[in-house]
């Protein structure tokens, strides 16, 4: 089961050049016993944006990889993190400037895809909440 403590793991493996953003984020929150994984998702979406605007998206295959395995192996904090913390995050039109977020669906894989379009559900008012979309 990943964890919270060890979910960014296969991600630097998957890309490594969101080592820098990691590495800053953990010097900024080492003193706090649970650091705020959710800005770090969000670091996280705001470099896959940029990369997928300069069309640098080599690693994407492997990135969401990583993401399907925090929704099937994770725990709770880890799949509701992939979700609300990542998956929202690469849907917010305000992140996007030359970019569309639909563009990312090509490398979602099955799990992926469900909370993602909850996610769609959920930002075009057709739920509530963000449930998986069967």
């Amino acid at each position: 089961m990943i964890t919270h403590a060890d979910m960014f793991a296969p991600i630097l493996q998957a890309d490594p050049t969101f080592e820098g953003t990691w590495r800053a984020f953990s010097d900024k929150w080492r003193d706090q016993m649970e650091p705020p994984l959710y800005l770090a998702l969000n670091a996280l979406a705001r470099h896959l944006i940029a990369q997928l605007a300069t069309g640098d998206t080599a690693s994407f295959d492997a990135v969401f990889e990583v993401v399907e395995r925090w929704h099937v192996e994770g725990d709770d904090y880890v799949r509701e993190a992939a979700t609300v913390g990542l998956l929202e995050d690469l849907q917010d039109m305000k992140l996007h400037a030359s970019t569309n977020p639909t563009a990312f669906r090509p490398w979602l894989r099955q799990e992926s895809l469900l909370w993602w379009q909850g996610v769609e559900d959920f930002w075009a008012g057709r739920t509530a909440l963000i449930i998986k979309r069967a």
